[in-house]
């Protein structure tokens, strides 16, 4: 973006190949019938989890930096815990806020080692879009979660995915249908095919049903590790130097993960009281 597609044109490939993928897949395994009350509840999550996350994503990256995008996602875990206990009325533990507290940290020390946040007024709007896409994206974690306890994860992709190309296609087909797809080279098209599998239909997949296991606030603390990932990859490919700073940054998010995801269990000052009651 922009010099050979629009962003909406990219949007368009995404939700459009990921719908025909997943319901591709469901004519080959078991049908599930779906209660109308349910499909109402996939349409809204819809609306928050494609229309408005990939719409607002991709066009607030366009109008700011890779950086300042990476430093407000953070927030999607910060976010998730707020409407988890507004909608669902999950109680914020103390393992939990500490978790986010640390997993926050460290991936802005990350992120921050990058580069800098640039506040240039021209990318003002930009940074606002992408505040949207994450709010839009943690609502949408606590919104589907209900519904990964009652129907497989490919049942609700498909129909995720089907109500989010209805709602994206009068914003991104106008755009994808002017852009000149034939001065697009190879490696443009390996990028955008990536994107499409990689990071669409697996990305999406995975995440879901990850919610079968774990809690929306554990699912979008995982988003910490992205910086981490890409410090390996940039090691791995000889584009930067390991220092103390990254290992320090990286401890906090794998403690912080660990304080998110972990089970309560019972407290350490609760042992010896238990073992007691036990041999009375």
């Amino acid at each position: 973006m922009p010099d050979f597609l629009q962003p909406r044109a990219i949007i368009f490939v995404r939700v459009s190949v990921a719908a025909m993928v997943f319901w591709l897949i469901s004519f080959f395994t078991e049908k599930e019938k779906v209660q109308p009350k349910h499909l109402f509840m996939m349409a809204l999550s819809a609306v928050f989890g494609v229309a408005i996350n990939q719409i607002m994503f991709f066009e607030g990256l366009n109008l700011t930096t890779p950086i300042n995008a990476s430093i407000i996602m953070v927030g999607v875990p910060i976010a998730v815990l707020i409407f988890s206990q507004l909608i669902n009325k999950e109680k914020i533990t103390l393992s939990k806020a500490i978790g986010i507290l640390f997993g926050t940290a460290g991936a802005v020390i990350l992120i921050l080692n990058s580069g800098t946040i640039d506040l240039k007024p021209g990318n003002f709007l930009g940074n606002m879009l992408i505040v949207i896409n994450a709010t839009s994206y943690a609502l949408y974690l606590v919104l589907i979660k209900p519904l990964m306890k009652i129907y497989r994860p490919l049942t609700v992709m498909r129909w995720v995915f089907l109500f989010g190309f209805v709602y994206v296609f009068i914003f991104t087909f106008p755009v994808a249908k002017q852009s000149d797809w034939s001065i697009i080279p190879l490696n443009i098209w390996i990028s955008i095919g990536y994107v499409v599998l990689f990071t669409t239909i697996l990305a999406y997949f995975l995440n879901n049903y990850s919610l079968t296991k774990i809690s929306p606030a554990a699912n979008s603390s995982f988003i910490y590790l992205q910086p981490i990932f890409a410090a390996v990859i940039a090691l791995a490919f000889s584009k930067d130097e390991l220092t103390f700073l990254e290992v320090f940054a990286a401890l906090l998010i794998f403690v912080g993960v660990y304080f998110v995801i972990r089970k309560n269990g019972p407290k350490w000052w609760n042992v010896g009281k238990q073992k007691e009651t036990t041999n009375e």
